[in-house]
């Protein structure tokens, strides 16, 4: 994305934000690693707590360092390895975004949007994030963190919109810094603050380095004009269902009878549909003789 005809850098919001972040940024690994490395963090942190990412990342990359080593592997080692991060197909994804890699951008990762996106998984976040903190070009790297910020801190409202507007866009691009390294800091600075001072539930305002000229703190931290959506329950759910099979099948390293696979699971109608589910994700197979497995 081009810079801003009016470049703000000087925007009192992100200096503070800049500030605070030089004295408070974590040391996470992904922070100095190869563009891979960034890529990697990025599919596993899709809806995934950092402390659960860490020692599976870590794992991840000493086992596949590059896209061609992982490329090399089946789609069944992607998906035991991914463990128990949750939503598997970001494994699946992940593997087959390393083949395209290695077929098709000599086995390194792209910095262009548009090759970025036509990989497998890889969406408008995702993308800009890559470019901006593999790569620290100037991206609008928008995630809810970040959209939670943005609208406390200059809306006054609790909560960002349920999808990401036009308006956030446009609003975004005239804050951004023009220069590549500053706005590759901001990007990594403002996610920060949404993750550890800003958060969704109990905000740290008095720890907030923008506390003094938020405008949701100075109307008094007012509540979201609607109920934020609930997390679906995951005890009981076809989500847990799928996670039992593949838990099943991880650990055995190897097929798996029917019949034995059907234990994970009490409710017939609903192993079942998780397992069907799996087969049309292409994270199990089914093999000769009425057993089941991870793809080859």
């Amino acid at each position: 994305m081009a810079a801003p005809a009016s470049p703000t850098d000087d925007s009192p919001l992100v200096r503070a934000v800049i500030s605070w972040f030089d004295a408070h940024e974590r040391p996470l690994p992904w922070r100095s690693t190869t563009p891979w490395g960034v890529l990697v963090s990025e599919f596993m942190l899709q809806q995934t707590p950092v402390d659960r990412v860490l020692p599976v990342w870590e794992s991840w990359m000493e086992r596949w360092p590059t896209p061609d080593a992982l490329a090399r592997d089946s789609v069944g080692e992607a998906v035991r390895a991914w463990g128990r991060l949750g939503y598997p197909r970001r494994a699946r994804r992940l593997h087959e975004s390393a083949v395209v890699i290695r077929d098709d951008h000599a086995g390194e990762v792209p910095d262009d949007e548009q090759a970025l996106r036509s990989l497998p998984g890889v969406g408008e976040y995702t993308a800009a994030a890559v470019r901006a903190f593999a790569f620290g070009r100037r991206s609008i790297v928008l995630d809810t963190n970040v959209r939670r910020v943005l609208v406390r801190a200059r809306d006054g409202q609790a909560l960002p919109a349920a999808h990401l507007t036009r308006g956030e866009r446009t609003a975004a691009d005239a804050l951004w810094p023009a220069q590549d390294a500053d706005s590759a800091r901001w990007s990594a600075a403002v996610m920060e603050l949404g993750a550890l001072v800003c958060a969704a539930r109990a905000p740290a305002c008095d720890r907030c380095p923008v506390a003094g000229t938020c405008r949701w703190h100075a109307l008094g931290r007012p509540l979201p004009e609607s109920a934020p959506r609930r997390q679906p329950r995951y005890e009981g759910s076809d989500r847990q269902a799928r996670g039992r099979v593949l838990a099943m099948l991880r650990d055995a390293h190897g097929p798996v009878s029917a019949a034995e696979l059907r234990s994970t699971w009490p409710d017939e109608e609903q192993y079942q549909r998780a397992l069907a589910g799996l087969i049309s994700d292409g994270l199990v197979v089914e093999v000769a003789s009425g057993h089941l497995a991870l793809p080859d």
